[in-house]
């Protein structure tokens, strides 16, 4: 059993069919014991991704609500939730500006090491921080994480 923090580039593959997608429905499945965790506004990027495929035409318009519906089931019951605090906030505008991260990207990266510190002082298992974006891996990586891309995993 392993700690995974799932970003919403890792985590979006668990919904639609792509490069990683087997080995990221491997780590999701619920047999296999792994706790699954992501921060609040993956919910609002994994939305925003289905839709702009659906537009985009490489998704169905019905697919991208079957999706959409079978992540908000998952997302209250498969993953342990992040909130998004004012302290992780101040954390991700450091991390923006140490990594020149984007956005969303700076508040992933908090998030998973705001979970690290946790998972530490308590005794649990190391965290994983999934991600198939290389900048965030690299920053991920140059704060200590262990990181692992799941387009690595055909």
């Amino acid at each position: 059993m392993a700690q995974y923090y799932l970003d919403s580039s890792a985590l979006v593959k668990r919904y639609v069919a792509e490069r990683g997608t087997a080995w990221i429905s491997q780590v999701c499945d619920t047999a296999s014991g792994h706790t699954i965790y992501t921060v609040r506004v993956s919910g609002a990027e994994i939305i925003a991704a289905l839709v702009r495929r659906s537009r985009a035409g490489s998704l169905s318009t019905l697919d991208a609500q079957t999706e959409a519906a079978q992540f908000k089931a998952d997302l209250a019951y498969d993953y342990q939730i992040v909130e998004v605090t004012a302290a992780l906030v101040n954390t991700a505008m450091i991390l923006a500006e140490r990594h020149a991260l984007r956005g969303y990207d700076a508040v992933q990266l908090a998030a998973a090491l705001e979970l690290q510190t946790v998972l530490t002082a308590s005794g649990l298992p190391a965290l994983t921080l999934v991600s198939a974006d290389a900048e965030l891996n690299a920053a991920a990586a140059a704060e200590g994480l262990t990181v692992e891309d799941p387009n690595l995993h055909p």
